[in-house]
């Protein structure tokens, strides 16, 4: 005969067998597999987006598409007269990654930038001519300006940033551009492409030939007035 403490082990064991039987399976499964349609979750992605700028990955990616331009750009510089390279500056020629991190990968266009711990405003900024090049950019910028191509930037930043703008290029180590091009003030677009076209159209107007036309954007490079168009990575932010 079982004694009391012998019968309370026996109990407690079969309480647990039961929530393996069928009737109490589910507490010890995965939730059940049912479609969902929800995009991927945003913390991962962040996590992801850490990843792969800091990995190396993103570095690599730079390389392999400014590369290609490069040999594009050099390929086709004495065929064509007045040879030019069009440019984009915000993720193509210069870095905003500390303002990008600052922000947790939001948009903050006004205020003040605290670094590193932010908020980081976008306009301060840009205004305090901090990026620093993107490494393969300007390895591209200086091999087509030693082929005799003139190099354009056309950016997006609005006209009253371009004294802040032509002096973070040049503390980078860009020099020597054909011209800056940038958004008139206070103006804008449905999409960039509704601006960066037509001002590649002058370009082409003047007798330039755009071999070549790099930005980190589909915008950047949609709407024609190139040769060749190469996209750069950016999972980061999208513009329009």
């Amino acid at each position: 005969m079982l004694n009391s403490s012998a019968r309370s082990r026996l109990l407690a064991l079969a309480l647990a067998f039961a929530l393996l039987t069928p009737a109490g399976v589910a507490l010890a499964q995965a939730p059940a597999a049912v479609e969902l349609h929800q995009p991927a979750n945003l913390g991962d992605l962040k996590r992801e987006l850490h990843r792969y700028h800091d990995g190396g990955d993103y570095d690599r990616d730079l390389a392999a598409v400014a590369g290609a331009a490069q040999a594009y750009v050099e390929a086709r510089a004495g065929q064509v007269a007045k040879p030019a390279l069009v440019l984009d500056i915000d993720e193509t020629s210069l870095s905003n990654w500390p303002q990008i991190v600052a922000n947790d990968f939001g948009y903050i266009p006004g205020g003040a930038c605290s670094l590193p711990k932010g908020p980081c405003g976008s306009h301060a900024w840009e205004r305090s001519a901090r990026a620093v090049a993107i490494a393969p950019t300007l390895a591209l910028f200086n091999a087509a300006k030693a082929k005799g191509v003139s190099v354009f930037f056309i950016t997006g930043r609005d006209e009253t940033e371009r004294a802040a703008t032509a002096r973070n290029l040049r503390r980078a180590g860009y020099r020597g551009w054909a011209r800056l091009v940038m958004r008139p003030s206070g103006s804008s677009t449905p999409s960039a492409a509704d601006y960066k076209a037509p001002q590649r159209a002058r370009i082409e107007a003047q007798g330039f030939t755009i071999v070549a036309n790099m930005g980190d954007q589909p915008s950047d490079l949609a709407g024609g007035h190139a040769e060749r168009t190469f996209l750069l990575p950016n999972p980061f932010y999208r513009i329009p």
